[in-house]
């Protein structure tokens, strides 16, 4: 078995008398590309914040690359590697898709530099690529407010991508989507995390499928199933907790 790029082991979290997880287990492989689904409570969204150090597990492991980082912080964790694209899109709206990925790289306490030093060559690379991966280039000069709703999370996962990260979590990166856009953003991810491994949180089970990664369920407290989007859809049990008519 190869070293897991993140492996959670018997974690453990409760929230007063609530138990969001019991002796969870779950395992990711580098490059891999996993879909987190799950009915709401089941604590997608939680997993996500232990995983960054926002919120504390009780107890077990939470290892990226073979490191224990259950009692790191944000900060650190960030450092280490992990990326974060939250639910609702955060960017400077007032500001060119450009100056938004520039502040990323720069760092927002450094971010007044943008106008009074030189352009660093090798952030300036970066951005391009980055805008050329997530289908930004034609809008590099127009204000990020001016961006359709599914063009503004394209740019936040450009962000996310900027420095590189080697873990990267998506929390629904298709919330608010039309059609078409969703369609869209579920090929840019399959062409973006090519070579990478991605975390996504996702309810829109047509993206799922798009998306021909692996699938992991959700339940009370724990991993109902994991396997690819076929084996998931023809459960009986998870089509009754979560999947019902839509597959």
């Amino acid at each position: 078995m190869t070293d897991a790029m993140l492996d959670i082991r018997n974690l453990n979290k409760k929230f007063g008398g609530l138990a969001i997880f019991s002796d969870l287990n779950l395992r990711v492989e580098p490059g891999e590309l996993r879909c987190i689904i799950g009915p709401n409570g089941a604590g997608k969204t939680t997993l996500f914040n232990l995983i960054t150090g926002r919120l504390r597990s009780d107890s077990g492991e939470i290892r990226f690359e073979d490191r224990d980082i259950c009692r790191k912080s944000v900060h650190e964790i960030t450092r280490l590697g992990i990326g974060r694209k939250f639910q609702a899109p955060a960017v400077f709206e007032e500001m060119t898709v450009w100056d938004n990925l520039i502040v990323a790289g720069t760092g927002h306490r450094a971010a007044f530099r943008l106008f009074t030093t030189r352009l660093d060559s090798s952030l300036a690379a970066r951005a391009e690529r980055v805008l050329e991966s997530v289908r930004l280039s034609a809008r590099r000069n127009d204000l990020a407010g001016s961006l359709s709703h599914g063009q503004k999370q394209w740019l936040e996962i450009g962000i996310v991508m900027l420095n590189d990260p080697r873990l990267v979590l998506l929390d629904e990166p298709t919330a608010g989507m039309t059609v078409s856009e969703t369609a869209e953003t579920a090929d840019l991810i399959q062409q973006v995390f090519k070579d990478r491994t991605a975390i996504i949180i996702e309810h829109d089970i047509s993206f799922v499928r798009r998306l021909k990664g692996r699938v992991t369920v959700l339940n009370r407290g724990g991993v109902m199933k994991e396997g690819s989007f076929e084996e998931i859809a023809a459960d009986p049990a998870v089509r009754k907790v979560y999947l019902g008519e839509e597959v």
